[in-house]
């Protein structure tokens, strides 16, 4: 038996059809959804990085379905697969996507097209394992727990820093002390879809940006990803300020020492920066 994952009855509206009314109107669809993932780690550890962040699987699912203006389902079913194969661990996935109000002259309640995609099958690259570096912080609320959502939301994660209390840098002087650490993960994820996998992190933990550099429930910050360099509006790696932040910095030290700048702790004040130990699992 493969083990799976189901995700049944997701619901989203987009323009959809061939139809020329099709072509006006967003139609109501249903996605369900089954993917085989190994849950023999998951079982044994109780970790969600063992497994795959179903939340985030459906919030991609739906958003591939809101932006689309595909005129066949077959060819929107088979993005959605795309989409789900993209997560780490998921290597095969059924997809049934209905139509719930087909424009047919007789009576139906729907139509539907469902297909199974594998990794091989499917136009996802396969599997190759990349290295990055991911800084966390946190000085709203429950900041350990946040630190967790962070931690469980990134994935395979490989290495994890002790925790650090440190003094906020910069924007309000009414905030309150920041939790920070670092974390190295394995992912096979490019730089822009670790991204937007960070992000969504940040969302699920209703980060608000609304004063700069002011309280925040997590940060999910890439801090380096393998040997790449590269600068875009969207995202720059190195992290652009890494090697000026002792709260990124002192964590990093941790478990890779290597990653950071000679002489860091001559050049940078540390005298804010308190070791608390080990992120607890809760």
């Amino acid at each position: 038996m493969v083990d799976q994952i189901e995700i049944s009855g997701l619901r989203a509206v987009t323009i959809v059809g061939a139809l020329p009314h099709e072509r006006e109107i967003p139609q109501p669809l249903t996605i369900d959804l089954a993917f085989d993932v190994d849950l023999h780690d998951a079982g044994r550890n109780d970790e969600l990085g063992d497994t795959v962040h179903y939340g985030l699987v459906a919030d991609r699912v739906v958003a591939v379905v809101e932006e689309s203006k595909d005129i066949l389902l077959e060819r929107l079913v088979s993005r959605i697969a795309d989409e789900v194969l993209a997560f780490d661990r998921v290597e095969a996935v059924d997809v049934r996507l209905t139509k719930v109000r087909p424009p047919l002259a007789v009576d139906a309640t729907s139509t539907s097209v469902r297909i199974r995609r594998t990794r091989a099958e499917a136009a996802v690259p396969a599997h190759s394992s990349q290295t990055a570096y991911v800084a966390l912080g946190s000085n709203l609320g429950d900041r350990e727990e946040y630190l967790r959502l962070g931690v469980c939301g990134l994935g395979n994660v490989t290495a994890m820093s002790d925790v650090f209390e440190t003094d906020p840098v910069g924007g309000p002087d009414d905030q309150g002390p920041f939790l920070n650490m670092v974390v190295e993960i394995e992912t096979s994820l490019d730089p822009y879809a670790l991204l937007r996998r960070c992000q969504r992190i940040e969302a699920e933990a209703m980060r608000q940006r609304i004063v700069h550099w002011g309280p925040r429930t997590l940060d999910v910050d890439i801090v380096l990803y393998d040997g790449v360099t590269m600068a875009t509006d969207d995202l720059i790696i190195p992290h652009p300020r890494f090697a000026e932040r002792a709260f990124v910095l002192a964590p990093l030290a941790d478990i890779a020492p290597e990653r950071c700048p000679a002489g860091w702790k001559h050049t940078l004040d540390v005298d804010g920066i308190r070791r608390i130990g080990q992120l607890s699992k809760g």
